[in-house]
């Protein structure tokens, strides 16, 4: 680090510092002597030599974040106070307020911020606790016994492992990063790989690349991806609430909320609730909200920093009602507002999209063209480009990096079994199967549904009624999964022509030579795509 030879900084700090190593990178990079104590921090003088005036610290911390945030640290501009915040205490942002406050000239002043930021915020240097390494070290294990026996990836039991061994480990390995969180009950996957490829620009990105949004996956990716300053993290609903009170999101992006797996999570307003309660908690972030969601907009509503997205709301059977006073939703068009509240209403879209375009602030305006199908995707990514830009990206670099998106997790995937190229399609819940049936082929050559009810699916298929099967009045069907005979019921009510054949790979052979269409729910999806892996690796 380098400091201007006409500018001298003066003082002394001592501060409840745990380790030698952190007390001794925070002296390298301030050129302070630093010293351990048993009380709170304390700064026993401030000298700017240039002036000769004295401050006191409370006068440097009352404005070094903005300054700090925005000018002195372009490596990792936000966490850079929460990192040194976890890795030292409050020490390091007197210390930041103190060379930001200090008069130093422009370019001293960023060699001063970057030299801390490398040391403290992204540095190795700092040193891990014992219990997090020995976490660290056996997910590791288990991941490599996990392969090797043939028992899958091992990314959910490393990261189950390792929270068992530091509960604290979410937090750890997230301290200093910046991270978006993704939620909704529809949609995460896609939004947050589209996020990370928008993100990209601004460096390396640690997201999930097999969907895994609960604190096992969430643990292993933060463990396999350290050196990423940067996270697109896709969260389920129900952990939303903890998971950002362990990685302190700077975006949180909220997408839409409807009745799924009802015997796990409950009636949809308490995810609303809850979701609301987690927000409040964090006034700092910044929300991305699809205010075309109902329960979505009440969830953000109050957040003091909200970025709305049209993003559409094809599904609306669970907002008929308001969910802060209970009286119905009066819907004209795209707009909706509460009969009472008359504040709670739709709010103004900062971003919007139609068919060709996506519009955001200040009249920016840019082509947006997809590889994956579907109007509800362009909703995704118009919140992801919303996200990104609110992170820093540029919203045309942003745009076009969305657009290259295709396959994710398998959805949208193709592949060629025999003398049949399946495309395969995810849909976990009535609202998803609403916008899953509008993307059919109806055209293709043949159309497999299937169905599971095991405990991630949701053991009550009671759903089933609620998805609109009439569609499919032309198309020859054929009812697959372990609840094949619950889908073939519903089918036949529908007036849907269909056979039922319990396993999909043998439901797929049944079809007419060609192009195949198969729609399934979450464990039914991923046994598939691990048979369609086994049959293409048989082939060659």
């Amino acid at each position: 680090m380098t400091r201007s030879s006409s500018t001298a900084i003066g003082g002394s700090f001592s501060a409840n510092v745990g380790a030698p190593s952190c007390r001794s990178a925070l002296a390298r990079s301030t050129g302070l002597p630093v010293s351990r104590n048993a009380g709170t921090l304390s700064a026993s003088r401030a000298v700017n030599a240039t002036s000769g005036a004295r401050r006191s610290p409370s006068e440097f911390t009352g404005g070094c974040r903005t300054s700090v945030r925005r000018k002195d640290c372009g490596r990792c501009p936000r966490p850079f106070i929460t990192a040194c915040w976890m890795r030292a205490g409050n020490f390091s942002v007197v210390a930041v307020a103190w060379l930001t406050a200090a008069s130093l000239p422009e370019a001293d002043r960023r060699a001063a911020a970057d030299g801390l930021c490398q040391t403290l915020c992204m540095s190795d240097r700092v040193r891990t606790p014992m219990r997090t390494k020995a976490a660290l070290t056996a997910a590791s294990a288990a991941r490599w016994a996990s392969r090797a026996t043939g028992r899958g990836k091992g990314s959910m039991i490393g990261g189950l492992i390792a929270a068992k061994i530091d509960p604290d480990i979410m937090s750890r390995l997230a301290a200093g990063k910046r991270t978006a969180v993704v939620t909704g009950t529809n949609g995460k996957s896609t939004t947050t790989r589209m996020t990370a490829a928008a993100l990209t620009e601004l460096g390396a990105v640690a997201t999930q690349a097999d969907g895994a949004n609960m604190d096992a996956g969430i643990i292993a990716t933060l463990s396999m991806e350290r050196s990423a300053p940067i996270c697109a993290l896709e969260v389920d609903e129900l952990h939303v609430p903890h998971v950002s009170d362990a990685v302190d999101p700077e975006v949180i992006v909220l997408l839409n909320l409807s009745r799924d797996q009802l015997d796990r999570v409950g009636e949809i307003n308490m995810i609303e609730r809850r979701l609301r309660e987690g927000i409040a908690r964090h006034p700092s972030a910044t929300i991305v909200a699809n205010c075309d969601d109902v329960l979505v907009a009440s969830a953000a509503f109050d957040a003091p920093k909200v970025i709305w997205v049209a993003a559409g709301g094809g599904w609306v059977g669970d907002s008929v009602s308001c969910p802060r006073t209970g009286e119905p939703i009066i819907r004209s068009g795209q707009d909706w507002s509460s009969s009472g509240d008359e504040t709670f209403r739709r709010p103004t879209p900062d971003w919007w999209f139609d068919d060709e375009n996506l519009h955001g602030p200040d009249g920016f305006c840019a082509p947006m063209t997809l590889s994956v199908p579907g109007r509800a995707n362009r909703g995704n990514a118009a919140q992801a480009v919303a996200a990104a830009v609110a992170m820093g990206a540029d919203p045309a670099k942003a745009v076009a990096a969305v657009g290259t998106v295709g396959e994710v997790a398998g959805r949208y995937g193709i592949h060629q079994v025999g003398n049949h190229s399946v495309r395969t399609l995810l849909a976990k819940n009535p609202a998803g199967w609403q916008e899953a049936l509008s993307m059919i082929d109806q055209d293709a050559d043949g159309l497999v549904i299937a169905v599971n009810g095991q405990v991630p699916d949701g053991e009550d298929l009671s759903w089933l009624w609620d998805v609109r099967f009439e569609a499919f009045e032309t198309m020859q069907v054929v009812a697959a999964g372990e609840r094949a005979a619950d889908l073939s019921v519903r089918l036949l009510y529908a007036g849907a022509e269909h056979t039922t054949i319990p396993d999909p790979m043998k439901a797929i052979g049944s079809c007419p030579p060609g192009r195949v269409e198969v729609l399934a729910n979450y464990t039914a999806f991923r046994d598939l795509g691990i048979a369609l892996e086994r049959a293409e690796q048989a082939r060659r």
